[in-house]
């Protein structure tokens, strides 16, 4: 957290976080363009909001692509914000990003914990209804298995898992269904990449394959549900959310 409030102190750093809300997953070279100094400033600054969490680089092709991280920020809202703050306050804001015209977001957390045990958290139905909002899930693991959320006894979601390689990664394709505009918005792809570093593990989600501009229900509750996994796995303890108190779960 020491980290996060250092790099968030530089009013460079902090420009650089409202380029990527703008337009997120940009190159270097299209950011360097935007400020009024040399290539090698931009990436030191870059570096460094890496290096905090802050952001998320990405590969495509011969390109690296920059990604706005929600999810530390998130933490910080948690400790710091939310005790202070009614709960109906609390939300993501829209990251709208457009990468040949489709979207992709990119959420990074570390949790301490082992992957087996973090892949256990992420499949298991039972555990994953505690940071989840309440949302059942049941399906397979396996390629070509088809996966389902409930919640309150309503179908919520659909689809089928795509890749599953435990304890390290899981890919899956999934429709919602809880409004009818989110049930609109068709498919998208979810994929789970664990990483182990030292003690701890390295968690990605990345969701892709939304239109542009797709309603930001699809993917605004993921700094909220990757909180709730991580205070469950370090404490065994359920995080209260402003999505938890929305959809009335408590634990």
């Amino acid at each position: 957290m020491d980290a996060v409030f250092k790099a968030l102190a530089d009013p460079t750093r902090r420009s650089l976080l409202d380029e990527l809300y703008r337009a997120d997953g940009q190159t270097l070279g299209a950011l360097e363009g935007r400020f009024e100094m040399t290539r090698f400033g931009v990436m030191k600054h870059l570096k460094q909001l890496e290096d905090a969490g802050l952001i998320v680089v990405k590969r495509r092709g011969r390109e690296k692509l920059h990604f706005l991280n929600a999810v530390p920020i998130r933490l910080i809202y948690d400790r710091w914000v939310s005790k202070y703050a009614e709960s109906w306050a609390a939300g993501l804001s829209d990251l709208k990003s457009d990468l040949e015209k489709t979207m992709q977001k990119v959420f990074e957390i570390y949790i301490r914990t082992t992957p087996e045990l973090l892949w256990h958290a992420i499949t298991d139905p039972a555990i994953r209804s505690k940071y989840n909002f309440g949302a059942e899930f049941s399906g397979g693991m396996t390629p070509g298995s088809p996966i389902q959320m409930f919640g309150n006894g309503a179908l919520l979601g659909e689809g089928e898992t795509l890749e599953a390689d435990p304890p390290r990664r899981l890919v899956q394709r999934m429709r919602q269904l809880y409004s009818e505009e989110v049930k609109a918005e068709g498919f998208s792809r979810i994929s789970w990449d664990i990483e182990t570093v030292g003690d701890s593990c390295r968690l990605v989600v990345t969701q892709d394959q939304m239109r542009d501009g797709a309603d930001e229900h699809l993917f605004g509750g993921w700094p909220m549900v990757l909180s709730g996994l991580k205070t469950w796995l370090e404490s065994g303890e359920i995080l209260t959310t402003p999505g938890s108190l929305m959809y009335g779960y408590s634990g």
